[in-house]
């Protein structure tokens, strides 16, 4: 017997979210705009901070940490035009021959501070900038409060705070301009096509795993970019990306087997390509149970055909080598299984378990959304500690 989804019962778990999971749109609102005032207040000559993640796109889910970006002013990654030169400024330049899509070489041009040399590598004459060596070499001039490397980041002693050390390009690069142009639909608009081409792009400092360059390439960061997508998001798209992440850790994560194989980038990549697809008129409330399997099928076909493209680079299969035979075999049964009960796989989460068909016709006065909004951001424990 098929599955019945009227848009009550859509409505009802989109109040039920709001109420006790994600909070309102004014509530996510609110969390951008904090974030975006503790970015500014942070920032300074050296550097600029950027709240990034789950919560630096107004997510504060369970088992969250806060993420932050780091990027230095004092260097610069030039992709093609020449920039006015500052002989205060380290110069670095894009070299791509024989890596992988995604991820660059960065060859020195220019730097008076000799320390800087201590994080390059010489081949053929020329000067590269280690992944590896650079964050090493932050963790040594540093005090020695317990932080470790974990991937591009630097995380702190308990495991809550991750520094993603980051460089900047100012202008778009060449293997992501496909981008600019590719999509026939209304998202996302023009202007904010515009806003990300003008920032440009990061650079994040790890390589791609197994590469025989691995220590000497850095992976190109759209953080910013996806930050601004995030954001023209309506309230039922990023409901959609938080159901996905629940499951993922609440019910896929859960199996020993699967545990490590997906990461929630993988999934907002998902939202991103369907968001494209679909007409914004279609993420509304009384659809996101469509909306949310919709997503959820594509996460089963990429997984079946060991296939997730990176949404600006392509070319880019961030399954290759991840993906694929026993690994792929057990996820891929996991997700059919679940797959198999519709829209109410959810309901595997304890976060939603207690999700009732009393809901369903219970209303939620608007005033009770907003003491919730008010009583997660007080007993936040990422703002908390945020702030301190």
């Amino acid at each position: 017997m098929a599955d019945i989804i009227t848009p009550n019962i859509s409505l009802a778990l989109y109040r039920y979210l709001c109420h006790n999971i994600v909070g309102t749109e004014e509530h996510v609102n609110t969390i951008r705009l904090m974030n975006t005032v503790r970015d500014n207040l942070s920032s300074d000559k050296s550097r600029t901070i950027i709240t990034s993640g789950s919560y630096g796109e107004g997510l504060e889910m369970r088992g969250s940490d806060l993420d932050i970006m780091r990027v230095s002013k004092s260097i610069k990654v030039n992709a093609d035009e020449q920039p006015d030169f500052d002989p205060s400024i380290t110069y670095l330049s894009m070299d791509t021959d024989d890596v992988k899509p995604g991820f660059t070489q960065l060859r020195l041009e220019y730097s008076r501070d000799q320390s800087f040399f201590e994080c390059c590598e010489e081949h053929n004459g020329k000067h590269y900038v280690s992944s590896a060596l650079y964050k090493g070499n932050v963790l040594l001039v540093g005090d020695d409060n317990g932080e470790t490397i974990h991937g591009p980041c630097i995380t702190d002693e308990a495991g809550m705070l991750d520094y993603a050390l980051s460089l900047h390009c100012k202008t778009w690069i060449f293997s992501a301009v496909n981008w600019i142009t590719r999509s026939g639909s209304s998202w996302p608009s023009h202007n904010v096509t515009q806003s990300i081409i003008k920032h440009g792009v990061l650079f994040v400092p790890i390589g791609s795993h197994g590469s025989p360059k691995e220590d000497l390439e850095w992976r190109v960061s759209f953080s910013v970019a996806e930050k601004l997508l995030i954001n023209t998001f309506t309230h039922t798209q990023l409901m959609c990306y938080a159901l996905l992440k629940i499951i993922l850790k609440d019910v896929i994560a859960n199996d020993s087997e699967c545990k490590d194989l997906l990461c929630s980038y993988f999934l907002k990549t998902i939202i991103f390509w369907i968001s494209e697809e679909l007409p914004s008129s279609v993420w509304k409330p009384d659809n996101i149970i469509n909306c949310f399997m919709r997503c959820f099928s594509r996460l089963v076909y990429c997984v079946e055909h060991s296939v997730c493209s990176h949404y600006f680079i392509p070319e880019n299969n961030m399954f290759e080598n991840k993906i694929e035979g026993r690994a792929r075999d057990v996820l891929l049964n996991k997700l059919n299984t679940l797959h198999s009960y519709g829209w109410r796989c959810i309901l595997f989460s304890d976060q939603i378990s207690n999700f009732a068909v009393s809901m369903w016709n219970f209303p939620i006065e608007p005033f009770t959304l907003y003491v919730n909004d008010v009583k997660k951001i007080v007993q936040s424990r990422i703002l908390y500690f945020a702030n301190t």
